[in-house]
């Protein structure tokens, strides 16, 4: 899995950019938000990424802040929004907007994104407000996990874990292996907190 990709932004074009990370050209999809974040055309940037994996395709999104990319993994495990959909959700709305949506039920407000429609839009503040419970994403003061943790959460969300249950289990056996574990220690063990 690649976590993110630090190089020269090499392009950009509505809904992706090229970056170039040692002479290899990476095409990164990404929201708007993102495209204006990360910097000109020739410069240094960094994105945090997510790869799909499919049967015909592996392709990379990218994402300006950590915030950002939770919040896809959150929007593409709602029935019906595919990668082009979270994008276009995160392109209308910036991660703490789209929490403060998803807690005041405000589904109008999901609805501005383009391809959202009110049912879709219904669909998703009602699973969501289920599935985020008290973890605090996108929102200042929360912290979140990074490095080996963030990876770990992210392969428990992708097991069907809720954020809150991942993002405990990760620390806990975070607290108990300590610093400088490596990723399959640390899933593995999170797994087993989990269970209990």
């Amino acid at each position: 899995m690649i976590a993110h990709l630090k190089g020269i932004l090499s392009a950009t074009d509505i809904d992706h950019a090229v970056i170039d990370v040692g002479g290899v050209g990476y095409l990164v999809g990404a929201s708007s938000r993102t495209l204006s974040a990360i910097g000109p055309v020739g410069e240094a940037c960094m994105v945090h990424t997510e790869m799909l994996v499919a049967e015909d395709f592996i392709r990379l999104v990218g994402f300006a802040t950590a915030a950002e990319r939770d919040w896809f993994r959150l929007l593409t495990g709602v029935q019906g929004v595919g990668a082009r959909v979270a994008l276009a959700i995160l392109s209308a709305l910036e991660p703490a907007d789209l929490s403060r949506a998803i807690a005041a039920q405000d589904k109008a407000m999901v609805a501005r994104a383009n391809g959202v429609g009110p049912k879709l839009a219904e669909r998703i503040v009602r699973e969501l407000k289920d599935r985020i419970g008290a973890v605090s994403i996108g929102t200042p003061g929360a912290v979140a996990p990074s490095g080996a943790g963030a990876d770990a959460v992210s392969a428990m969300l992708n097991l069907g874990f809720r954020p809150a249950e991942a993002n405990a289990a990760v620390a806990a056996a975070e607290e108990e292996l300590g610093a400088g574990v490596t990723l399959d220690a640390l899933v593995r063990l999170a797994l087993r907190k989990a269970a209990k």
